[in-house]
């Protein structure tokens, strides 16, 4: 089991594109870090699977987020907001956000850093 430095910021339910209408071809396991799309962007983001050893193409999971750079979109994330799961510009998953946990302090432990 992965242990991670800080608290997840965003909480939320992800489904994975089926590999035959062009989603992954092998499972996801926590660590694994695509984008989070939303507002015409992409930003990094390293997914967690606490309740799940890994997540195959097809299943739905709940998910932790922890954002590269949570000062960006402080703000503009919101509990119901969907999203997409992207490795480059192929859409892999499709999650809504269901919690947002500690993305403020993230944000600030970012900014003191600067």
């Amino acid at each position: 089991m992965r242990t991670y430095p800080y608290p997840p910021d965003i909480e939320a339910e992800i489904t994975f594109v089926p590999t035959e209408e062009g989603g992954r071809k092998a499972p996801a396991f926590s660590g694994y870090r695509p984008q989070f799309y939303f507002g015409g962007l992409d930003y990094d983001a390293d997914q967690e699977y606490p309740d799940v050893e890994s997540v195959a193409p097809g299943q739905t999971a709940r998910t932790f987020l922890r954002l590269l750079s949570p000062d960006y979109i402080v703000g503009q994330v919101f509990t119901g907001m969907e999203f997409q799961v992207r490795e480059g510009s192929r859409v892999v998953a499709r999650g809504r956000v269901t919690k947002i946990l500690h993305l403020e302090e993230s944000a600030e432990r970012v900014r003191s850093k600067r």
